[in-house]
């Protein structure tokens, strides 16, 4: 699924909202746009790269979301 959603992506913006971190762990952190609710709006970020080197050292991509290090969970 990944895959077919990288190759859409080349061609158009396609935007995917999961709670698998299996998915997740497919793309690099420059691909993600997270999500977060505040109040009654949300709160569209990117994930910084280099803050999170020293985390991707260690963890995968759907790992350091799983954990809300970057945002988008509950």
């Amino acid at each position: 699924m990944a895959g077919l959603i990288k190759a859409a992506s080349s061609n158009c913006q396609v935007f995917i909202a999961t709670q698998s971190i299996s998915l997740v762990n497919n793309f690099e952190l420059d691909d993600l746009v997270v999500i977060d609710r505040k109040l009654r709006s949300s709160e569209y970020t990117r994930p910084d790269s280099k803050r999170l080197e020293v985390y991707l050292e260690e963890f995968s991509t759907g790992q350091i979301w799983e954990k809300n290090i970057i945002g988008g969970r509950p």
